[in-house]
């Protein structure tokens, strides 16, 4: 039961459908917010159900297929899909079963990845290769079945799945306890922090999870108290459910304590507006483009720009923005992140205008590479000043390379500046 409970809401999920939120344009009033967010919780209504549909119809298939049967000892996914066709006289049965599980299995992985994702560029402020992001996520996933079944062999698949599952549970308090003291901060929430009644029965749903979670942990621990003589053992679980309930306190209580949960100001990019030079040189060219990344080296690039640019040259200043929404929904994405760069970008234009600069702005989505390409044809651009951060090696592959796919896209001159 602790099992279908973290494998049907998964925590994980719980970030993921949080950034949902953000991913699409919606008109910033009352009205508007109210309504993306009820319409992000028939999504996230709809998604859940038809999850614990899926498992309700795997108990019902085990009663009603096996139990009834008198086949009791069906306890594994690989004697069921043998079973299946003889009990149920359908050879269509077991390749249902299969396909079912196959989908299964890659709307888990999906949804990992996503979430995965979204961790790693809010909380860690991590921008890697999309392509090693990806290949991280899976290993760290994949690992550890890989190893029980090179260790065990594949007899001990199915108590890893249950394990899988239960630690799944046993994580959901981390997520769901901040996030309920997000929402019911009238500071940070405003007019949509969430009812006193919506917040009882919040805390209600999470004790008993918490409470069941605990009661399993505590019953599973002294069974193996009970048959174990191993002290080191012994000592690991102790040390294990301190550390769990200790971090389940914290949780709770620290956000209490500071009240102030979110900063002030949030950058996604952990930088400030660069000082621009004051002198310029003469002119090149009539239309420049300058791909940024929001890093220091974003004033070495627009200084060799306003070096080739004249009174009437216009600065095409391009970022590509790369976050989950973006990579999703292109242009229509709304999230935080896209509406960051896009102030970003104005105030850079600003900056510039104050100079007698003619600049503006241009937003991409998805691809650095390829976004780069198209925004300078797009807007006719005769130079591309470009920044190199002079990583080589394995770095590449894991920050990803631009330039050589620029440069060698484009019939235009790339002035490669390495601050």
């Amino acid at each position: 039961a602790i099992g279908i409970i973290g494998a049907t809401v998964m925590p994980h999920n719980l970030y993921l459908h949080s950034a949902l939120v953000q991913t699409r344009k919606i008109k910033r009033s009352d009205a508007g917010i109210k309504r993306a967010l009820k319409l992000n919780f028939i999504d996230s209504t709809v998604a859940l159900n038809l999850a614990f549909l899926v498992n309700a119809a795997i108990l019902i298939l085990a009663a009603s297929v096996f139990f009834i049967s008198g086949r009791t000892d069906v306890a594994a996914i690989k004697t069921a899909h043998q079973l299946l066709s003889p009990l149920l006289g359908s050879r269509l049965a077991p390749i249902l079963f299969a396909i079912a599980l196959i989908a299964a299995g890659q709307s888990s992985t999906i949804t990992g990845t996503l979430a995965g994702q979204i961790v790693m560029e809010g909380y860690l402020n991590l921008r890697i290769n999309p392509l090693m992001r990806r290949l991280l996520t899976r290993i760290i996933a994949i690992a550890p079945a890989v190893i029980v079944i090179l260790v065990y062999g594949e007899n001990n698949i199915d108590q890893l799945l249950i394990f899988s599952q239960v630690l799944l549970s046993l994580q959901l308090g981390f997520a769901i306890i901040p996030l309920i003291h997000i929402v019911s901060n009238r500071q940070e929430m405003g007019t949509f922090t969430i009812k006193p009644l919506m917040q009882l029965t919040a805390w209600l749903i999470t004790a008993v999870l918490v409470y069941l979670n605990i009661k399993m942990a505590i019953e599973q621990s002294s069974t193996i108290f009970a048959n174990s003589q191993s002290v080191f053992g012994k000592s690991i679980l102790l040390a294990g459910g301190a550390g769990y309930v200790f971090l389940l306190v914290t949780t709770f209580f620290y956000p209490l304590v500071r009240r102030k949960m979110i900063p002030a100001s949030l950058h996604v990019h952990n930088t400030v507006v660069p000082a621009l030079p004051e002198h310029i040189e003469a002119p090149v060219y009539a239309t420049i483009a300058v791909a940024l990344d929001f890093s220091k080296t974003d004033a070495y690039l627009l200084s060799h720009a306003m070096g080739q640019a004249s009174a009437n040259t216009m600065l095409v200043l391009i970022h590509v923005v790369e976050s989950v929404s973006a990579n999703i929904f292109g242009t229509d994405a709304d999230d935080f992140e896209t509406r960051k760069d896009q102030q970003k970008l104005d105030e850079y234009v600003q900056l510039l205008n104050g100079k007698g600069v003619l600049a503006k702005g241009v937003l991409g989505f998805k691809n650095r590479t390829k976004e780069i390409v198209k925004l300078v044809k797009q807007t006719d651009a005769e130079l591309l000043i470009i920044g190199a951060h002079g990583h080589k090696g394995i770095k590449d592959w894991i920050y990803g390379t631009t330039i050589e796919a620029v440069r060698h896209q484009l019939k235009i001159p790339v002035l490669i500046v390495r601050a």
